[in-house]
């Protein structure tokens, strides 16, 4: 159900909703928090749902730190949050994917990618594939949901959005330009329950061939507009690009257009 309490979901069934949660970091202090993607999330499927119907797991360790991060979850309203014993170095994924198979929720909503750990983002995409459900990444909003389809908005670059028919069940990764998540009430977040559940632990081989280095400084990114409100996602569609040096190649050898790409490129500084 919205805010105002106005549903979105057709139908007299009700809509079971999972969550995948994880621990956050705070960009300046480094302390354990909600991670931002992951409450946007949340806070879409309590948009789509009731909160018993509403249920969150989160796959690895439960320490004294990261407690706090996870109750910030149970301050929206959640009862509880399942949390899926898996210490450093395991995958998560069969764990997380034996736990939705036994749940059997008809959405499942994840954030775009996590703040902590490797910060992939293909969790959501390694569970569509081994469920065999339907996947939307960068999902803006939830139109409708009637039995078996639902109609959302996928965020897309400029601030322009995508409207799409997607078959139910489903996972969907949730974009910046989602609903920001409420603040997270005191007492409901310790009066909430983490229940530790074991699962099956299922190491990470693929992460043990890796070598880690310090990071280099990033390229430099091309700028990509996004925008939350009607009259900036118009603004950044009917902006012309900047500058006045681009050209279009029409009927060109293949050699001349990689050349113009690399000149661009390095003029923007991506490429150096």
């Amino acid at each position: 159900m919205r805010r105002d309490g106005s549903s979105k979901v057709a139908g007299e069934q009700r809509l079971k909703v999972a969550a995948l949660v994880s621990v956050g970091r705070h960009p300046v202090t480094g302390r354990p928090r909600r991670a931002d993607y992951d409450a946007r999330a949340v806070e879409m499927g309590l948009s789509l749902a009731t909160p018993e119907d509403v249920c969150l797991v989160h796959a690895g360790e439960c320490s004294p730190e990261t407690e706090g991060a996870l109750r910030a979850y149970l301050g929206m309203g959640i009862a509880a949050v399942d949390v899926l014993q898996q210490p450093a170095g395991a995958d998560i994924v069969p764990a997380l994917e034996a736990w939705l198979r036994d749940l059997g929720p008809r959405l499942v909503l994840c954030g775009a990618r996590g703040e902590t750990g490797e910060g992939s983002g293909l969790v959501p995409f390694l569970l569509a594939e081994r469920l065999g459900w339907s996947l939307v990444a960068g999902l803006a909003g939830v139109e409708s949901v009637d039995d078996d389809t639902m109609t959302v908005l996928q965020a897309l670059p400029r601030g322009q959005r995508r409207r799409l028919k997607v078959r139910l069940p489903a996972v969907v990764t949730v974009d910046a330009a989602a609903q920001p998540a409420r603040q997270s009430a005191y007492g409901p977040a310790r009066r909430g329950a983490l229940r530790r559940l074991e699962a099956e632990l299922t190491p990470d081989g693929a992460a043990r061939s890796w070598t880690t280095a310090p990071a280099k400084k990033r390229p430099k990114r091309l700028k990509i507009v996004k925008a939350s409100s009607a009259r900036d996602r118009f603004k950044a569609a009917a902006a012309k690009a900047e500058g006045g040096g681009g050209q279009v190649l029409a009927g060109v050898s293949a050699q001349a257009g990689a050349e113009a790409i690399l000149k661009l490129l390095r003029e923007e500084g991506v490429l150096r």
